[in-house]
C-alpha cells in the first residue's frame, strides 16, 4: 500500500483510485506519516483489497502523469463486485473529485460524499475539511495548493473569448473566482446555457485553490459545481445513486491476488 489513493499489484503495477481523494498530511500542514485521517484511510483501503483478488474499469484517461494506471477498483473476492472508491467515500474516508477526462462515475461519489459529510464521519468529523466562504479571500489564497470546498453567491457572469467567469465580489482582481474554460463549455452545452441564470444564486464549489490574481478555482467538469437547496444537499443529484454501479468496461486483472 503506497498511500490511501494508491494500490500496488502483484505484478508491480501501481494503480491509483480515481476519483477518491484520500487525506494527505499536506491538508494540515502536518508531519509526513503524522496525520491520523490519512493512517485511518490507509487502513481502510488495505482492508478491502489486500490480498484479494480485484477488477479494473476505466473511463477517460488510463494513467496519470506518473505513470500509474487511473482506474475504478472493484473487490472481486469470493464473487461479489464492491466499489472500493465508493465505499471509501461512503463512509468518509476520502472525498469524490476527478481529473480531466476522468469525471466518470462523478455523481455517484459526490451522492455518497453528502451522505457521509451529513453524517459527519471519517475526515467530515475533522474541521479541516470544512467548506469555506467565497468572501474570505485571504483565507482561501493560504489553501493555494490544496483540494477545497467553497461556498458563495455569485455576484456576476463573465464572458470572455477563452474562458467564463463567475466572479463572487466586484473586485475580481483580488477576490475568490471561478474559471470555465471555453473547451469545457463547448462539451457541455446544456450546463453553459445554465450559467446565465446564476447570478444572485449560493452554490458550492470544489477543486484546487490557485492563484489569477486573488484565488481561484478552474473547474474542469460541471460536477464540481453544486446548487444545492441546502448546505450539504448532494451535487445536482436528484436520485440517490447506487453504491455499486457496473463496472465500466471491466478488464479482469491476473488470478493471482494482491
Amino acid at each position: 500500500m503506497v498511500d490511501g489513493e494508491t494500490i500496488i499489484l502483484d505484478d508491480g503495477k501501481a494503480v491509483r483510485l480515481i476519483g477518491a481523494l484520500a487525506p494527505r498530511a499536506r491538508d494540515a500542514n502536518a508531519a509526513a506519516g503524522a496525520w491520523p485521517p490519512e493512517l485511518d484511510t490507509i487502513k481502510a483501503l488495505s482492508d478491502l483489497v489486500l490480498a484479494k483478488k480485484i477488477r479494473l474499469a476505466f473511463a477517460g484517461r488510463r494513467t496519470d502523469r506518473y505513470g500509474r494506471t487511473l482506474a475504478h477498483v472493484f473487490q472481486a473476492d469470493r464473487g461479489q463486485q464492491d466499489w472500493v472508491q465508493g465505499t471509501l467515500v461512503a463512509n468518509g474516508y476520502a472525498r469524490a473529485y476527478g481529473l480531466p477526462e476522468s469525471f466518470a462515475c462523478a455523481r455517484e461519489l459526490l451522492a455518497h460524499e453528502a451522505e457521509a459529510r451529513g453524517k459527519r464521519v471519517g475526515l467530515w468529523s475533522n474541521g479541516v475539511y470544512r467548506t469555506f466562504p467565497a468572501d474570505h479571500a485571504s483565507e482561501l489564497m493560504k489553501l493555494r495548493g490544496k483540494y477545497v470546498r467553497v461556498t458563495g453567491k455569485i455576484v456576476s457572469v463573465g464572458r470572455t473569448k477563452s474562458a467564463t467567469y463567475l466572479n463572487f465580489s466586484n473586485d475580481w482582481q483580488s477576490d475568490f473566482t471561478v474559471r470555465i474554460d471555453k473547451k469545457v463549455l463547448a462539451a457541455n452545452v446544456a450546463f453553459d446555457r445554465s450559467l446565465e441564470g446564476l447570478t444572485g444564486k449560493t452554490v458550492v464549489l470544489r477543486g484546487w485553490i490557485e492563484r489569477r490574481n486573488g484565488p481561484m478555482i478552474d473547474i474542469a467538469d460541471p460536477s464540481q459545481i453544486d446548487m444545492p437547496e441546502a448546505p450539504d444537499a448532494p451535487a445536482n443529484v436528484s436520485e440517490r445513486n447506487p453504491i455499486n454501479p457496473n463496472p465500466i468496461q471491466p478488464v479482469r486483472l491476473p488470478a493471482d491476488p494482491i
